[in-house]
């Protein structure tokens, strides 16, 4: 058979530019790039949704049906403060100039999400916000009244984070752990609907982690100034460390310290625990309680409690101005970290490392930039104040997780217990996974008896008051503790824990929410939808003929933002006002 010759005496079979046009018709639809199917895409059609996942620090965004975000940034930069904390002022004007500052912050935000990131119209782009928990109205208000006023959107789908992290593992029922960057939320979540009484919160979060690692490198830190001349490099590094000034650990600095450097270690043995008070110097043994490091209210907290202003004083020893110790023992608690340290340093295995960092503008003499030589125990510790609990108001990870179980029905504990899943940026340091489950273990486990037990000096004949055991009533739900996404389950005894422990998709903690607001874009589910119809018919209810806010008790009840906590409590629950029943009329009356 011959070959039929060409112009340029090649094979017919060669690679060339059709003469014909790409589309050929109207009809043909060209495939996503990112897809091997024929469905429209993003670039291609405007069916796909548009997920925002706003936090208070960092954003992710992208298109429905896409396995990761398109774009992940910080809100207004990383040196800028977070949009929103957890305290707001109580003055009005105060207030409403705070609220001027975050729409002003918000609208830039999302201009830059549809404009810079996603490159889209948003008048053709319906929304899935994802939702936190505890995320106030007037949050969510200011960000749909820029979305339709602004932006003008079609829609917007209010999705609870939790719920949507559930979902993307491929589960509807399970307690969801999200560890933010201003607070971490526990909440069972039964058949999609998530279990809001029953939800658990503390602020050791992200933010806690930031400040807590902030007041250990100004502490214990070294930093090496750059040498004011070639001949001054050859002086030993000995003699020219010193304490760490506070300009060098910028914001940004100290977050790649906290993603890149820091791990979570495993606990302290009890052999190292009882060390503690033997390495404490001039300590009077009388008066030291015996207490564990990782369980002491009087040694990590300390740093955290600490680390909170620290950046932001004057003075390089008002790191510990402020202690949660009474003043008279400042000595002595300066004394107690000291020991702390070199109890890490002794159980450590971890190696210091050096990071070039921008020196201050003293020592801006065109000769390099400092170092900063994070010691290792620092880098495997810093992650001890999220597990730490004692008090009321800052109960530790685990014992968050534990209180939200106990509030579940007994009846849903084992399921609860056997379908944990932790999501949020602080989750994913390494090894965080595995310690919240050896700290729920350990924390379930009976306790262990006291040295000395208390003596009634009033009737010595009684016998001693019991041990207080916070979770006796979980302690058969033990052999069922499995987390999802644990990278390295341990082995259970029972099969339903065997069946569920690391069997979750590895999806990164951090982008878990937004994957499940992807996916329920793609299958047209989600939250609360909110359409521009239904905004515009109420904020036009709430604004008189002449533009005046109409602040009527009627018109408040016609938010349609949705508000769990305005929401009524489900069929069967018991009423907090509950309207007393006539008595029944005798018959012969």
């Amino acid at each position: 058979m011959s070959v039929p010759s060409t112009p340029q005496g090649k094979s017919s079979l060669d690679p060339k530019t059709p003469t014909i046009a790409r589309v050929a018709t109207s009809s043909a639809v060209q495939s996503s790039p990112h897809y091997a199917t024929t469905r429209r895409h993003s670039l291609y059609g405007v069916e796909d949704r548009v997920i925002i996942d706003a936090g208070s620090r960092i954003w992710k965004v992208g298109f429905s049906g896409e396995g990761r975000p398109r774009d992940v940034f910080y809100a207004g930069g990383a040196e800028e403060a977070p949009l929103w904390n957890l305290s707001r002022p109580a003055d009005a004007l105060e207030k409403a100039e705070e609220e001027r500052i975050l729409e002003f912050r918000l609208e830039r935000c999302l201009r830059s999400v549809f404009h810079d990131s996603l490159l889209t119209d948003p008048k053709a782009r319906k929304v899935i916000l994802v939702e936190h928990a505890l995320l106030p109205l007037y949050i969510k208000d200011i960000m749909a009244r820029i979305l339709f006023d602004n932006l003008q959107v079609p829609s917007v789908s209010f999705a609870p984070s939790h719920l949507l992290s559930l979902l993307a593992v491929g589960r509807i029922t399970g307690l969801v752990v999200d560890c933010g960057h201003l607070e971490s939320v526990a909440l069972p979540i039964f058949a999609a609907r998530p279990l809001f009484p029953q939800l658990r919160t503390t602020p050791l979060a992200g933010a806690r982690l930031t400040s807590h690692l902030r007041a250990l490198l100004l502490l214990f830190g070294t930093y090496l100034p750059p040498p004011t001349s070639l001949s001054a490099s050859s002086i030993p590094a000995a003699n020219r460390s010193t304490r760490v000034p506070q300009e060098v650990l910028t914001d940004a600095v100290v977050e790649e310290i906290k993603a890149r450097c820091c791990f979570v270690g495993d606990g302290l043995n009890d052999d190292s625990r009882v060390d503690t008070r033997d390495a404490t110097p001039g300590a009077d043994e009388s008066s030291e309680p015996d207490l564990p490091p990782s369980e002491s209210t009087q040694s990590e907290s300390d740093f955290s409690f600490a680390g909170r202003s620290s950046h932001r004083a004057s003075s390089e020893f008002s790191i510990i101005s402020n202690p949660r110790i009474p003043a008279a023992d400042n000595h002595r608690g300066e004394s107690h970290l000291e020991a702390l340290a070199m109890l890490y340093t002794r159980n450590s295995t971890a190696t210091e490392l050096q990071m070039r960092v921008v020196p201050p503008v003293a020592q801006q003499t065109g000769t390099g930039r400092g170092t900063l030589i994070i010691p290792g125990w620092i880098r495997e510790r810093t992650a001890e104040v999220l597990f730490e609990g004692g008090d009321v108001d800052e109960s530790s990870i685990a014992e968050v997780v534990l209180d939200a179980l106990v509030k579940v029905p007994v009846d849903l504990r084992k399921t609860m217990a056997s379908s944990i899943l932790v999501a949020g940026g602080t989750s994913m340091l390494p090894g965080f996974i595995p310690r919240l489950q050896h700290e729920l273990v350990r924390a379930v486990a009976p306790p262990q008896a006291p040295l000395r037990q208390p003596s009634r000096t009033d009737r010595p004949d009684r016998p001693p008051l019991p041990q207080y055991d916070r979770y006796a009533c979980l302690r058969p739900m033990l052999p069922y503790f499995s987390i999802l996404n644990n990278p390295n389950p341990p082995v259970a005894t029972k099969a339903r824990a065997n069946a569920n422990g690391g069997k979750a998709p590895a999806f990164s903690p951090a982008t878990m929410a937004w994957v499940g607001g992807s996916l329920a874009g793609a299958l047209k589910t989600g939250g609360v939808e909110v359409n521009r119809e239904q905004w515009d018919s109420v904020d036009a209810a709430n604004h008189d003929g002449d533009g005046n806010m109409d602040v009527s008790m009627e018109v408040e009840q016609q938010i349609v933002l949705p508000d769990w906590t305005r929401s009524p409590l489900p069929a069967g629950a018991p009423s907090a006002n509950p309207v007393p029943q006539p008595s029944p009329v005798p018959v012969g009356a």
